[in-house]
This record gives C-alpha cells, sequence and structure tokens, in this order.
C-alpha cells in the first residue's frame, strides 16, 4: 500500500514519505500545519488513494476522549426501567460507539481521521494513548474487550494551537506541512482551476506572496484562500493588469477573501495612507 498522491491532491515528496513511513510502522501520522493546507483531505485524498473507507472524528473543545470509544446512557437506562422497558435487561442497547469503535470492528482495514486534536482539552490525547498504541479498549459494562480486526491507517491533524504531549508524540509519526513554495502552488492551482492563464496567474501568486510577507499581519491567507480568491477572479474575468496596486490603493482585488480580519484590513489602509502622504 503506497500513497503517491491523486489527481486532485498535490503531495510533496516528503508528505508522500511520511504517509508511507506511518504506515509501514503502523504509527498514527500526526500531521501539523497552518490552518488551510490541506491537512484533514489528506485523510481523505490517502483513503481514496489506498481504496480504503474513511471514517472521520471532528474535534471540538467540548470532545472527550471517551466519546470516541462508546458512551453508555444510564439516562435513558433508567427512564425504560421505569416504564418497564423489555430492552432495559440488556446494557448493550443503552451504549452508542464511537469512531474507534466502529473503526476496530470494520471488516477491513479503514482510514481513520481524528482531526483538529487540539481543540480537546490537554488531556485528551494522554486518554487516547493505551487504545492506540495497544489497538483495544474495555467495556466495563458489558465486560468485553474491543480489538482492532485490521489495523487502521490513523491521521491525526493539529493547527499547532496547544503543545501535546510528549508521551503522545512519541507514539506518531510526525510530518509539518510547510507552507507551498510558489512552484508548488502553481500546481495546486492547475488542479483546482485548470487552463488558468500564465499571466494571471503569475501576477495573483506574486501579490499573494507579498501579502503573506507583509509585515505585521496577524492572519496570513492560507492554500484554501487563495483558490478562492483566483475563483472570483476568473469569476470577475479581471486581467493581470486590474490586480496592480499602488500606493494609493493598497488593498488587493476582493480583498474580503484574502484578509480576514479587520486588523489587517486596516493594516493595508494604513499603508495605503502612508503613501498617499509621501507623494
Amino acid at each position: 500500500m503506497k500513497f503517491e498522491g491523486t489527481d486532485a491532491y498535490v503531495a510533496t515528496t516528503d508528505l508522500t514519505v511520511a504517509v508511507n513511513a506511518a504506515v509501514t510502522l503502523e504509527r498514527p501520522l500526526l500531521v501539523k500545519g497552518e490552518p488551510g493546507t490541506g491537512k484533514t483531505e489528506l485523510a481523505r485524498q490517502v483513503a481514496q488513494a489506498l481504496g480504503l473507507r474513511l471514517i472521520e472524528w471532528n474535534i471540538k473543545s467540548t470532545t472527550r476522549a471517551q466519546q470516541g470509544l462508546y458512551e453508555y446512557d444510564a439516562v435513558s437506562r433508567l427512564r425504560d426501567s421505569q416504564l418497564g422497558e423489555e430492552r432495559v435487561h440488556d446494557v448493550r442497547n443503552y451504549i452508542r460507539r464511537g469512531k474507534l469503535w466502529e473503526a476496530f470492528e470494520a471488516g477491513e482495514k479503514v482510514v481513520l481521521l481524528i482531526d483538529e486534536i487540539d481543540k480537546a482539552d490537554i488531556e485528551f490525547p494522554n486518554d487516547l494513548l493505551q487504545e492506540l498504541d495497544r489497538m483495544e479498549f474495555h467495556v466495563y459494562e458489558t465486560g468485553e474487550t474491543i480489538r482492532a480486526r485490521h489495523r487502521p491507517v490513523i491521521i491525526i491533524t493539529s493547527n499547532n494551537e496547544k503543545e501535546l504531549p510528549d508521551a503522545f508524540l512519541r507514539r506518531c509519526f510526525f510530518h509539518y506541512i510547510r507552507f507551498p513554495e510558489a512552484e508548488t502552488m502553481r500546481r495546486i492551482v492547475e488542479v483546482h482551476h485548470p487552463g488558468i492563464k500564465e499571466a494571471l496567474l503569475t501576477a495573483a501568486l506574486t501579490q499573494f506572496y507579498e501579502i503573506r510577507d507583509q509585515p505585521g499581519l496577524k492572519k496570513k491567507p492560507s492554500t484554501s484562500e487563495v483558490l478562492d480568491w483566483l475563483k472570483l477572479l476568473l469569476a470577475e474575468d479581471l486581467a493581470p493588469e486590474d490586480l496592480r496596486r499602488d500606493g494609493a490603493d493598497a488593498l488587493p482585488k476582493l480583498h474580503g477573501a484574502l484578509l480576514k480580519n479587520e486588523q489587517d484590513v486596516h493594516l493595508f489602509e494604513r499603508l495605503a495612507f502612508m503613501a498617499r502622504r509621501q507623494r
């Protein structure tokens, strides 16, 4: 099972090496990088390329590790017992299986995506150490042990919002997705906007990287945002010369696709104001 990227996903050499190393080692692949660099999409494309089913576990700030294993609904069982329901005699009727249970019980090898693990409480990764390491967990209410029939390919993403515990990191193969260089970005754009005119692409990417390199920028625009911006430029049928900025108009055309907070918009407005004063 080798991952080499897909027609819909441009994977750099170091990324494909990381994916295949994690598969060979049977270790979770921990992928970090800026938001919008394709971490979540990587799992989907790995599943597609390897011909495996994808199971997604999207983590929120309120998500607990136990939810990935199972949840026991004691309240419903108590209510049913008061109503004299027959199903109350089988505790399994009140156990809701989580995404890890689903992946472990799958009849075939699957890809399990644990998306944005850094959103959860700091103890969340530690609470999954043994389950991810041994590929099994115990269900206390029924006394059974759930073991993985086929060890899943596990991809864990993080936006690096908080540090992950060392014990958790030791169990993962790590890869940081660097922001694409201009040549890689051209290949990514060609996948999403095939046939885009070279002159427009050159002008747009030049301006895009200038914006990302602007000192004082609070949120740098990401890959997904430049793709949205290019989609708008194509929809508006803008020419390369339409993208030119001078000091009096420092904001890029359709800047709402690239600048996502008022501080960054004000930054470019101040640059334009200063340029006008110097004239």
